[in-house]
């Protein structure tokens, strides 16, 4: 017999609008407008999330073995919890706009138990620009923000983080299957080495654009 849906936690935010936290069987989700935001195993098991973006966004790069990672977009933190079992992070970030969010997902998703994590509660364009002046770099930052907003739209704010990126670093950028991704990689690819587009799954809305090695010199024009 299937069980039905728990609604363990049901909200609004003046920012977000309608919040739940849902356990449907083995796994809770934090969903914002009907929209799945985030998945968390609540029997600790991770394997169903390998089909998942959050998972395919750190597998399609190259880490480093203790990585400093910036999130533009903290949801439930799924992300978090798989950096922390694919990788031994020495700092993530997570920029987040809501503080309802933030609670959220300290409170139902674990992060309350997550180390050497720092959530900056701001737009994130402020808390980029705060971040590009006090010099801060990161192995891989994943934007999570601009998923459905049009190319030009987009676009500059992705323009933004070039600089945050390390060296080696990488930049994987969430884009809606509906959207094409090519104009957009193409401008990406005056900033960075290496631009690949990655669809996580024929039957899924996701697709990944992983930006890696930014260019120097173009770094300081974005």
């Amino acid at each position: 017999m299937i069980k039905r849906p728990h609604i363990a936690f049901s909200g609004w935010s003046r920012l977000s609008g309608k919040i739940r936290v849902v356990d449907r069987g083995r796994e809770r989700q934090l969903m914002v407008h009907g929209e799945i935001l985030s998945i968390y195993p609540l029997d600790g098991n991770w394997t169903k999330v390998r089909r998942e973006y959050w998972w395919k966004a750190l597998a399609f790069v190259e880490l480093p073995r203790r990585p400093s990672a910036l999130l533009v977009g903290l949801g439930g933190g799924t992300q978090i919890h798989l950096l922390h079992r694919l990788t031994s992070p020495r700092q993530i970030t997570a920029i987040e706009r809501d503080p309802v969010i933030v609670r959220v997902a300290n409170e139902w998703f674990g992060l309350d138990r997550i180390g050497k994590l720092e959530i900056v509660c701001a737009e994130a364009e402020t808390a980029i620009t705060g971040l590009a002046r006090a010099g801060r770099q990161f192995d891989y930052v994943m934007e999570d923000v601009t998923y459905a907003d049009e190319p030009e739209v987009a676009l500059p704010k992705l323009l933004q983080m070039v600089p945050l990126v390390t060296p080696r670093g990488s930049l994987v950028i969430n884009r809606h299957r509906h959207g094409d991704p090519k104009p957009m990689a193409r401008t990406l690819r005056l900033y960075f080495g290496a631009v690949k587009i990655r669809r996580v799954r024929r039957t899924g809305e996701n697709t990944l654009i992983c930006c890696s090695r930014p260019l120097v010199s173009r770094a300081a024009d974005a």
